[in-house]
């Protein structure tokens, strides 16, 4: 923990973006009869009893599971203490018995972990690490410090209870158990189709996750790098003058100058609230936001793919090579997430 802290005061001092730069690590695939770890890097479930049926869903997909001893416990709105929740993310990295981890749910709290990660200890011991929404830092900070290629999926309390929906579990499956590209994002033929913001076709890193928590570590020693990738992004419950603030600041920090496409998921929520609305007089649509501040970009975006906070939920490897083909509005993954 003090060598965490050293190099993060580092990192701070001497401006260090990613610390560990290195080729990508692509952890091992799972198998039936692997163990999952299960931790709550951000907040406890709501309802406990959805752990337990979680813990069913994973044994009938043929898993083992192992649950960290802070997973249920409460501090404020946090699943334990910062030290507590760290000290289960890093067991679970360092434990030999188990072989993937996957997070119990967000909320709110995994930002407040980054600067006492051993990002060493994660490099060094490489395991399928599954979560969404909160856990967008950690998705991202690991990738970045590391290498290591993570996975923006479905969650125990969020998803996998009391039912885990068939097109997230067979998204899930075969990110993590096959060594083969994904290949094609599958639409599901329950949503709207894919709309068409800006057409082209383009080829990238895949980086992304809630738009909030990407905004949240700009600036900081967690930054994340853009550059010639494929951004992925979307949010929940958010007006649309937030989203807009939101687009604002990525843009106004530069980060959106280089990166070579968008794809923006469902966005669930984010219109106007029905009940005092914070601009009664008038409004935009979220759609208008996104014509406004990202179609002068001048790069292949689509909306409203199956990514985030809604029913369907695909599963998406950070930092492989992926490509947007707007024109078709699909979402193709070129890479294999794991070995």
């Amino acid at each position: 923990m003090v060598m965490a802290c050293v190099l993060w005061t580092r990192c701070k001092l001497f401006g260090v973006k990613n610390l560990y730069s290195m080729p990508h690590i692509k952890p091992e695939k799972l198998t039936s009869g692997d163990t999952i770890g299960v931790i709550a890097p951000a907040s406890r479930p709501t309802h406990p009893s959805s752990l337990d049926n979680g813990i069913r869903t994973l044994e009938s997909l043929g898993f083992q599971v192992k649950i960290a001893p802070h997973a249920l416990d409460r501090h404020g709105f946090l699943a334990g203490t910062d030290m507590d929740r760290l000290s289960d993310l890093h067991a679970m990295f360092s434990d030999p018995e188990v072989d993937g981890i996957i997070c119990l749910r967000g909320g709110y709290g995994s930002a407040r972990l980054l600067p006492y990660i051993d990002f060493e200890l994660i490099r060094t011991h490489p395991k399928v690490f599954v979560g969404y929404s909160d856990i967008t830092v950690l998705n991202n900070s690991f990738y970045q410090k590391t290498g290591l290629i993570t996975f923006w999926g479905p969650m125990i309390s969020s998803e996998m209870s009391p039912i885990f929906e068939p097109y997230n579990q067979h998204g899930l499956l075969k990110a993590i158990t096959r060594s083969e590209p994904i290949g094609l994002i599958e639409h599901p033929s329950g949503l709207p189709p894919v709309q068409i913001l800006h057409a082209g076709k383009a080829t990238g890193r895949l980086i992304g996750g809630t738009l909030s928590l990407l905004c949240a570590v700009l600036g900081t020693a967690y930054d994340i790098d853009y550059d010639e990738t494929i951004l992925f992004f979307e949010e929940v419950g958010e007006e649309p003058h937030r989203i807009d603030r939101m687009l604002t600041q990525l843009l106004q920090s530069g980060k959106l100058d280089h990166v070579k496409g968008i794809v923006i998921g469902e966005c669930p929520g984010c219109e106007s609230a029905p009940y005092r609305p914070a601009f009664p007089y008038g409004n935009f649509s979220i759609e208008e936001i996104f014509e406004d501040r990202l179609i002068p970009l001048d790069i292949p975006i689509i909306y409203g793919s199956c990514i985030g906070h809604g029913r369907y939920k695909s599963t998406l490897p950070i930092g492989v090579q992926a490509t947007l083909d707007a024109d078709a509005g699909e979402l193709i993954i070129d890479e294999a997430g794991v070995r």
